[in-house]
């Protein structure tokens, strides 16, 4: 029994697949056998590429985002944090604020 290792692929090389892809007259299982890949794959890549164009095909895993998408991200993450900070603070004025007995 052998096990298959995953392929990798750069995004110039999904990026020039989907574009060849989309040529006319051009059928899409006649490029992925062309290219060394299945059908399905590369029908994945068209689907990226058309949701997010400059930012699919990022890489490992991350996921591309826009300066606004980033920006928003990054509002997310501070609003958390200081909301933390704020529920914190009540615990601890709690604390404080209580009467000894």
């Amino acid at each position: 029994m052998s096990v298959q290792q995953r392929r990798k692929y750069d995004p110039d090389f999904k990026r020039n697949a989907v574009l060849l892809s989309e040529e006319p007259g051009k059928a899409v299982t006649e490029i992925a056998d062309n290219l060394g890949i299945s059908r399905d794959l590369l029908y994945r890549w068209r689907r990226e590429y058309r949701a997010r164009e400059n930012y699919s095909f990022s890489g490992n895993g991350r996921e591309s985002l826009t300066p606004q998408e980033q920006k928003v991200r990054d509002l997310e993450k501070r609003l958390r944090d200081a909301e933390m900070e704020r529920d914190i603070l009540k615990k601890a004025m709690a604390i404080f604020s209580r009467t000894p007995k």
